[in-house]
């Protein structure tokens, strides 16, 4: 055995005892000894926020040890890797968890969310970081205010670590590439796409680079990243969220929301995001609404005697993957040893009509002059078309600025001259809702499941080409209906799959009991192995 082996051994086994420890593990190579995070007692790689608040409480750790920690990782692992996930660091989160420590030091009362490390999608405002929606042509901008929901969870205690690298102006379902930062890969397979457009809120997480993360789905953008990247996430009922100060794409589509390692993180973050605002029209649907404590849901009992049917339409196995099909044909089983029913196939009366349907309004560039006004004196321009002639954009979206020049730019879309209604006022989509929704109160359906993408993520050199298989678009946006992802399992030992579960408007409760049931039967999340512990060095600058 050479020199080399015999202390690349050495390392394997101190690794291995520094695991069945607890502690903060090791790094990638001998040259390379990233400086670890968090002491000599707690790992953060995986951990929860429920996990992270424990060890601050028992004095383990300190916040300013967690925050730190994080920050570590990233300057460790996202630029050296390739990973690019993220965008900006907030210079003030070390500040931030100093006075959350003071706070516990002075006995204060913490809000539910306290020192969690969050990253943030870079189209949500932040009046502390840029807010860019991927483009170059808003590099500089600063909002003069948070956005509802970055509101909200900083108000509970959370720390706004990090923005996210995003596809530009959220266009690409298919990757995540923006002016401002480049391509960010899979945190599982570098060669290959987080999908779009959180990609980079997926990867960084799913990397451990902090413990939660806040994405926007238009179509696919939260459901599609998570179930490559291993994540729980959630599209909730359009109207029970706000989605104000974030960068829109379609403002009758847009949700905001959780993407999450665990699905009881996905519950605590959602139950301080959700609610009335406003400033956000459409949340007065929910008003009135009682508040729920989503965590009250999670029980791992929770799929006994639930009904749950098959939607075939979407899982055809000789139109998937075939190990995608393997993987889905295991979750049903899954589902059934935990105590569920399923109904297998769950048919829509007219879907191929109403998949075929003109659901989405052209409304980019309207939303967007809208959103500008928000901004007041730092909105760099009034009508978001002018980045056409500034040549201030990637060249995969070109084509899609060029058709948001030809819509209307200061009318609503139900002024034009074809009308296009949003919502429940969209006759097509109200259809589509009371056929969907019909035919599960028919069969007693609790909620409609289906693979989230049929097919495994594509490489990252043939993104467009390799696009296929992203269920996410097909229903939850145009009927309206929230609806979930969560782990599935892997295709080629490595690439992540999600399971989709869809259900009644307001009826979130359900999918968190749901999805939690079936996560804690099957506990498909593994840690993507690129992305390891860092190596713990006493007395370094960086553990002072």
């Amino acid at each position: 055995m050479t020199a080399k082996s015999s202390k690349g051994r050495y390392r394997l086994l101190a690794c291995v005892t520094i695991a069945i420890l607890g502690l903060v593990g090791c790094g990638q190579s001998d040259e390379k000894e990233h400086t670890a995070a968090v002491g000599n007692a707690f790992n953060i790689v995986e951990t929860d926020i429920k996990g992270i608040q424990a060890a601050i409480r028992s004095g383990q750790v300190s916040c300013v040890d967690v925050v730190r920690a994080h920050l570590r990782r990233i300057k460790a692992y996202d630029a050296e890797s390739g990973l690019n996930a993220i965008s900006f660091i907030n210079e003030n989160a070390v500040k931030r968890a100093e006075e959350i420590d003071q706070a516990i030091a002075s006995g204060d009362e913490l809000g539910p969310l306290f020192c969690a490390p969050v990253l943030v999608k870079d189209n949500f405002d932040t009046h502390d970081m840029p807010t860019t929606g991927g483009s170059v042509a808003m590099a500089n901008v600063y909002p003069p205010n948070d956005a509802f929901m970055v509101r909200r969870i900083r108000e509970a205690g959370a720390i706004v670590l990090a923005k996210t690298n995003m596809a530009e102006w959220a266009f690409s379902p298919r990757q995540t590439k923006s002016s401002t930062k480049g391509a960010t890969a899979n945190a599982y397979a570098l060669d290959r796409v987080p999908a779009g457009s959180s990609g980079g809120t997926a990867s960084g997480v799913a990397a451990s680079f902090g413990v939660a993360g806040l994405g926007s789905d238009t179509g696919n953008s939260i459901r599609g990243p998570s179930s490559h990247l291993a994540l729980f996430g959630i599209r909730s009922t359009i109207g029970l969220t706000s989605r104000d100060g974030v960068i829109p794409l379609a403002f009758d589509r847009d949700i905001a929301g959780p993407m999450t390692r665990s699905v009881e993180d996905g519950a605590r973050l959602f139950n301080v995001i959700a609610g009335y605002d406003p400033q956000d029209p459409f949340t007065e649907e929910a008003k009135d609404r009682p508040t729920i404590n989503y965590l009250d849901f999670l029980d791992a009992e929770g799929l006994k005697g639930a009904r749950l049917g098959v939607l075939r339409s979407l899982a055809d196995p000789a139109k998937m993957d075939s190990q995608v099909a393997a993987l889905f044909a295991d979750a049903l089983e899954s589902l059934q040893d935990a105590g569920a029913e399923v109904v297998d196939p769950f048919e829509v009366p007219d879907l191929e009509k109403h998949l075929n349907g003109s659901y989405f309004c052209a409304r980019f560039r309207y939303d967007m002059s809208v959103y500008l006004e928000t901004l007041g004196e730092a909105a760099p321009f009034t009508d978001v078309a002018t980045v056409l002639e500034t040549g201030q954009y990637s060249p995969y979206v070109k084509e899609r600025l060029e058709w948001a020049a030809k819509t209307p730019l200061d009318v609503a879309p139900e002024d034009w001259e074809k009308p296009c209604p949003s919502y429940l006022k969209h006759p097509e989509r109200k259809a589509f809702l009371e056929d969907v929704v019909k035919v599960m109160d028919e069969l007693q359906l609790d909620a409609v499941i289906y693979p989230t993408w049929t097919h495994p993520p594509a490489h990252m050199s043939n993104a467009a080409e390799e696009y296929k298989g992203d269920n996410s678009q097909l229903i939850a946006p145009p009927t309206g209906m929230p609806a979930v992802t969560v782990p599935m399992g892997y295709t080629n030992g490595t690439l992540p799959a999600g399971l989709q579960i869809l259900t009644r408007r307001f009826e979130e409760h359900l999918l968190f009991r749901f999805a939690y049931a079936y996560e804690q039967h099957t506990m498909h999340r593994q840690q993507p192995t690129n992305f390891p512990p860092l190596i713990q060095k006493k007395g370094t600058a960086e553990n002072k």
